[in-house]
């Protein structure tokens, strides 16, 4: 009986029923302070409508010759979510390099800018958008802002992460042979982490273009924009298509994204 053998998986049991409980209290305690009043009587109205707006969308929104469309609205989210991630891209470099340990001695200083980092990051993509229109007025300029400022916060740290992993031998070689800081970075470290560079820019344009499908929600610019104006008009045909439209170019843009980084990497 005192073989630890023995006592372990009891002692693992233990634990497992001791947390299974603990979450159930925890849901039990969080349910039970929840306001719910029932569904509205319109709940069923509104669902059918809503599911047949899905299933037979407006094809007439596609294109319109003489105004905004689902294609104008699709093209118009694309050039944001690339301009946006372009900005960001560039003005993300000196923030990584701030950010990373390696290239300073001073640890407080990469301590400032890992700080920086996280508080840009604080803020969502909408927040940004909505501080940009009240600066430079409402459309596609604001959400470009928006995703370029926002997207720093997350490149910068990806690109810091990649600095610090980088092989220090070419970095130690061009210093015994006399090359100074700047040398340094633009031949012995830039070299090393712009593939991956290229691979997180990438990715983070993914990421992008969902987000710049509803900065037009805030009047940013993109699909959003016509996308809302069918949902307060509860268009639910115009609703479907426009969603539709989306879920294409998301899957098309995650295709070629994804084969862009695979030759990259």
């Amino acid at each position: 009986m005192n073989d630890p053998t023995l006592r372990r998986p009891i002692g693992s049991r233990l634990r497992f029923w001791a947390l299974a409980i603990l979450l159930i209290i925890i849901y039990i305690w969080a349910f039970r302070w929840m306001q719910f009043e029932g569904l509205q009587g319109t709940a069923k109205s509104v669902s059918v409508a809503i599911l047949d707006g899905f299933l037979h969308p407006d094809w007439s929104f596609v294109y319109i010759p003489e105004g905004e469309d689902l294609l104008r609205g699709l093209l118009d989210t694309l050039v944001i979510s690339v301009l946006g991630t372009f900005v960001s891209a560039f003005v993300c470099l000196p923030f990584a390099f701030w950010a990373s340990s390696n290239m300073s001695r001073l640890r407080p200083l990469s301590g400032s800018g890992k700080f920086v980092l996280s508080v840009i990051r604080v803020f969502p993509e909408m927040i940004v958008a909505i501080l940009f229109i009240k600066a430079v007025g409402p459309g596609s300029f604001a959400g470009v802002l928006a995703l370029g400022i926002h997207s720093i916060g997350m490149l910068a740290k990806l690109f810091s992460e990649t600095i610090e992993s980088v092989d220090h031998g070419p970095q130690e070689a061009l210093i015994a042979c006399g090359a100074n800081r700047w040398q340094v970075i633009f031949f012995a470290v830039l070299p090393q982490v712009i593939p991956q560079f290229l691979s997180y820019s990438l990715y983070r344009f993914e990421i992008n273009i969902r987000s710049a499908t509803t900065l037009g929600l805030v009047g940013a610019g993109g699909i959003g924009t016509p996308l809302l104006f069918a949902l307060q008009m509860r268009n639910w045909n115009r609703v479907g298509v426009i969603l539709l439209g989306i879920v294409v170019l998301i899957i098309l843009t995650d295709l070629v994204s994804g084969w862009l980084r695979k030759r990259i990497v």
